[in-house]
């Protein structure tokens, strides 16, 4: 966790200093010298250097580091500077992953308490201060989208899937011919699993010719 000590008595030159660094080129080290040949020679500028230490772009021996050549890139300067805040003032981010969009009075307040009150309260304030001015330079624009929940993907799907036309189901016709082929075919099956059982009441009579007429006429029909 990290949380720059770094503060500016004055804001009113940040967006030019920023804007200088811009258009000059980096420097072997980052002196004073050099700051003065950017046109900022006041006492109070000198606090710059300090301030580039605490968002990474000099290192502790005011060398610019890789994240002072991105910031000279001006497609993604105020992209760099953001990622700089990010990381100088990770600990207040870390209270409040959206803290760039705290009032001034809310990042005095936060600062107060995570400094355990040991700056005084003019201090805290131009350390406020100093973080809204390069807030307000910087861009803060999200860097990627989230991805959507399973739940959100389900119903997603399950939409797409009532938008699309019903497949019609295949319908398989059979030529009349086939029907009645298949038709024999079942009942020739059936006939040849099927046992006959004939039942036969006989009347009571004494004549012979009735019997025989009887069974004259079953062989006639069954046989």
């Amino acid at each position: 966790m990290a949380l720059t000590s770094s503060y500016l008595i004055t804001t009113k030159n940040l967006d030019s200093f920023l804007n200088s660094l811009l258009t000059a080129r980096a420097p072997e080290v980052f002196t004073q010298k050099f700051l003065e040949s950017l046109e900022f020679k006041s006492t109070n500028d000198r606090l710059f250097i300090a301030m580039l230490k605490g968002l990474g772009f000099l290192d502790q021996t005011a060398v610019p580091t890789e994240r002072y050549f991105k910031f000279l890139d001006q497609t993604q300067s105020k992209q760099i500077l953001a990622e700089g805040i990010r990381e100088a003032y990770e600990d207040l981010f870390s209270v409040n992953t959206k803290a760039q969009e705290l009032t001034q009075q809310e990042v005095k307040s936060k600062l107060k308490t995570l400094t355990q009150g040991k700056p005084s309260d003019k201090v805290l304030g131009l350390m406020a201060t100093t973080f809204k001015a390069l807030v307000d330079y910087a861009e803060w624009a999200t860097s990627s989208n989230p991805k959507p929940s399973n739940t959100k993907k389900s119903e997603e799907e399950s939409a797409e899937k009532k938008t699309q036309s019903p497949k019609p189901e295949e319908v398989v016709t059979t030529p009349p011919e086939e029907e009645k082929k298949v038709l024999r075919e079942a009942i020739k099956t059936i006939d040849h699993q099927l046992h006959y059982n004939i039942q036969i009441h006989l009347p009571e009579s004494r004549d012979q010719a009735v019997y025989d007429a009887i069974f004259k006429s079953l062989k006639n029909h069954l046989f």
